[in-house]
């Protein structure tokens, strides 16, 4: 596939997919990948938990903010963020005005499967992981919504086959940008 002369921000829950599907779509689209988090790590040379524990939930988005600055005056790059990136006004401004967003839109039930031995994120060391992704769904999903050019529902298919349904929709989502008619696609 030829490379797009757009970048993609990939945003949605913890266990939605977004590094997982947006290593493929970065392939496919001929895009530099960074995934928010493991940038972080990289950087800083501390885990997002560490990180949490040393500087708390504040530490850590400000941090959060400051990569996402340098990462969104990048061209042709994918990125995929951290769950929590939609909470700050300002990053969510950051991301629709660099390029397409992207929400990948996933169930409870798939989150719990897909993070059932994760213990790596910090705000999911809960005792009720269920109530915790409710908690979290219930404040953030409006804020996904809000933010996304484009809704992505995953579902239990292979990570081949929902990257290459993605990038269908992004390719069809982009050509409806750069024409002033509706989407004469349907």
């Amino acid at each position: 596939m030829n490379k797009l002369n757009q970048n993609i921000f990939l945003i949605g829950p913890m266990g939605s997919g977004k590094t997982t599907i947006g290593k493929q779509l970065a392939k496919k689209f001929g895009l530099e990948f960074y995934d928010c988090d493991h940038e972080l790590e990289r950087l800083t040379g501390a885990s997002v938990n560490l990180i949490f524990d040393l500087e708390g939930e504040s530490g850590f988005r400000l941090r959060e903010n400051q990569l996402l600055k340098k990462l969104t005056a990048k061209k042709g790059v994918l990125i995929a963020t951290g769950g929590g990136v939609v909470c700050s006004e300002e990053n969510r401004r950051l991301l629709r005005s660099h390029g397409l967003v992207v929400y990948l839109k996933t169930s409870i039930e798939s989150q719990l499967k897909r993070l059932n031995r994760d213990k790596s994120r910090p705000l999911l060391q809960a005792e009720d992981r269920t109530q915790r992704l409710l908690d979290l769904a219930q404040v953030r999903n409006p804020l996904y919504d809000a933010t996304a050019d484009l809704v992505f529902s995953t579902r239990n298919s292979s990570v081949y086959a929902t990257a290459k349904a993605l990038s269908s929709a992004i390719l069809k989502r982009l050509d409806s940008f750069g024409q002033e008619q509706p989407d004469a696609h349907g």
